[in-house]
């Protein structure tokens, strides 16, 4: 399961054609093996028993000195030399198109947006037509390629990922999935998707001259929609999305068989988004609000609420309740957490500036209710997926913590990143838990060369070990904790800028693996060592997501005994959304939450104190 992504300092965007710049974009590199193979024996040491590690070593040189690791890395390198990018093929299969377990939950990120104060149908359609509106505005800078060129550290970054997310869906497969692209077709996609009460509608939201419909023509289009879908006893066909993608793929093909569904299905696919009008949930208290509205976003909550009302596949879809609530779900294999982030906070900048103004009445046509032929097989595949939607609904486990003692802005000032900052409260809160390190991945963004998806930065190192054990050893004093802190931090900073400039380990390593699949040789012994199992064995799953807006993103773990940890650090305040299973034992969303608030907590004493006795 793979995280949405983040960039090692702030993007900055300047207006002027994105498409442009695509073809001078350098090509991903292949690291230098002996790099790989000694960053890797160093990322083990705080993972691993000395005498495992010894072992890995005996196997890491023999696959360095035996000709093994040398056969496949230049067949690496050629491959590097005949594609535009020789991991993004790779990738895509191995992080999401062969992966079977279920979109929902296991690898489609969600977000919530701020709180809405509308309580009613009214302020849900006027919310749902200015997000149409705002989403169609982004749509025209693709459209027009006048999207802003993002840049990082003066480089002109891959902005590929935008022009995938819109009129895109992912297919099931019995053994693999697709992706279909609708936008790169020659007749232009026109209506999105508008699902209420489990029933799906096409709605057009261009005019014959290709002139988009105004907020307020959106507006009657969507009171059209909710009159026309009140009967709450639909069956909910979109819930078979959220199935194991195997189980989901023999039923897509049984669904399909029938003419109607199969146009119904295809009317959903190449639809430019989806909205979910959903019905609302049970009331919470406030402390619990951003909690419950972040599982909401992720699968809906469960088969009688509105984990129906959702089209799994589909990349993105906005989601809008009745109650107030509004975020979105997005379907991982297309794009990373950036493009998505960018296009919320675009759109969210776009509803603050429009109001709806009555626009002259044009006779508008009625949205076409998309028709499904429920035969008993259909009916039997869609009651199995409410049981496992409901099993999945109750085994995750999500807290939101709003972190609001500080913000970025305070380790800024102590001359820290606040990236290695965060992480290294994980590795405390999480050190303190279980008394143990485990292997932490945490995303990051290759956007600097062409079709660059992710690499993984592991922050759990040697120096973060020896920072943990400091907190936690009370014969060590704060001057030595902190300088401990601050090495730590600077080793992510260097793994971190390793990773965006393609000179980190996971993906070489993959690379290598894939190869050597592809190759049909033996499988090289350093992937089959127990040492590799741990290191790919992500306890903790995380992520950081800047966006402008003051939104929450949240995933679930990666791994059955782990979590899942991504956080917004804002000026004042950090957001951060934990997910873990409630299936297994040693794992607690709420109670890994206080540690963490703990950890920043004495992480800030820690600066504070230190500081005071230097003055």
């Amino acid at each position: 399961m793979v995280k949405p992504c983040r960039l090692v300092r702030p993007v900055t965007q300047i207006p002027e054609r994105s498409l442009v710049h695509q073809e001078g974009l350098p090509k991903l590199p292949v690291p230098p093996l002996t790099q790989t193979c000694e960053r890797y024996l160093a990322a083990l040491e705080p993972l691993v028993s000395e005498e495992e590690l010894q072992y890995t070593r005996t196997l890491v040189k023999e696959f360095l000195t035996g000709g093994v690791g040398e056969r496949l890395q230049k067949g690496l390198e050629r491959r590097a030399c005949k594609t535009d990018n020789w991991l993004s093929e790779w990738w895509m299969q191995t992080a999401y198109l062969d992966c079977r377990m279920p979109v929902a939950v296991y690898t489609s990120p969600g977000v919530v947006l701020p709180r809405m104060h509308f309580h009613d149908r009214q302020g849900q359609m006027r919310f749902a037509a200015k997000l149409i509106a705002g989403v169609l505005e982004f749509k025209k800078m693709i459209d027009t390629d006048t999207l802003p060129l993002e840049y990082l550290s003066g480089k002109p970054l891959c902005m590929d990922q935008y022009y995938q997310i819109l009129s895109s869906c992912r297919i099931p497969g019995p053994k693999r999935d697709t992706v279909v692209h609708h936008s790169m077709g020659t007749t232009p996609v026109t209506h999105i998707t508008v699902v209420h009460n489990f029933q799906f509608f096409v709605l057009d939201v261009y005019h014959s001259d290709g002139t988009p419909l105004t907020i307020d023509q959106i507006y009657m289009q969507l009171e059209k929609i909710w009159n026309s879908s009140l009967q709450t006893n639909k069956e909910p066909i979109g819930i078979l999305t959220s199935q194991h993608r195997n189980t989901w793929g023999k039923a897509y093909n049984n669904l399909i068989k029938d003419k109607t569904n199969k146009e119904s299905v295809r009317a959903i696919q190449k639809s430019i988004f989806t909205v979910c009008l959903d019905a609302p949930m049970p009331r919470t208290s406030d402390e619990l609000y951003w909690s419950r509205v972040a599982a909401q976003m992720l699968h809906g909550g469960g088969a009688r609420w509105n984990s129906g009302n959702r089209w799994f596949d589909k990349t993105l879809q906005f989601i809008v309740g009745e109650d107030g609530t509004s975020g979105l779900v997005y379907e991982h294999a297309p794009a990373e957490g950036p493009p998505i982030v960018f296009l919320i906070d675009f759109v969210v900048g776009c509803m603050s500036r429009t109001e709806i103004v009555r626009t002259p009445m044009v006779p508008l046509p009625m949205p076409v209710k998309l028709r499904f032929n429920i035969t008993p097989e259909v009916k039997r595949d869609i009651d199995r997926a409410k049981q496992n939607m409901n099993i999945m609904v109750h085994d995750l486990d999500v807290k939101v913590l709003m972190f609001s003692e500080f913000g970025r802005k305070l380790p800024q000032q102590h001359k820290l990143s606040p990236d290695g900052f965060v992480q290294m409260a994980l590795q405390l809160a999480y050190f303190r838990t279980y008394n143990i390190c485990c292997s932490t991945y945490e995303s990051a963004s290759l956007r600097i060369f062409k079709y660059g998806r992710t690499e993984a930065i592991r922050a759990t190192t040697t120096g973060s070990f020896k920072f943990v054990q400091a907190m936690q050893d009370p014969a060590k004093q704060n001057p030595e904790r902190l300088a401990l802190l601050q090495a730590a931090v600077q080793t992510h900073k260097e793994n971190t800028y390793n990773a965006v400039h393609g000179q980190a380990i996971d993906r070489h390593l993959l690379g290598l693996k894939m190869l050597s699949i592809d190759e049909l040789t033996s499988m090289p012994e350093i992937f089959m060592d127990t040492s590799y199992a741990v290191a790919q064995h992500y306890n903790l799953s995380t992520s950081q997501v800047g966006s402008k807006t003051d939104c929450v993103m949240s995933f679930g773990p990666m791994v059955p005994d782990g979590y899942g940890v991504c956080y917004n650090p804002m000026d004042e305040h950090i957001n951060i959304a934990i997910t873990a299973l409630n299936s297994c034992e040693e794992t607690n969303a709420a109670k890994f939450s206080r540690a963490v608030e703990d950890a920043l907590l004495d992480m800030r004493a820690l600066l504070e104190d230190t500081a005071t006795v230097k003055q």
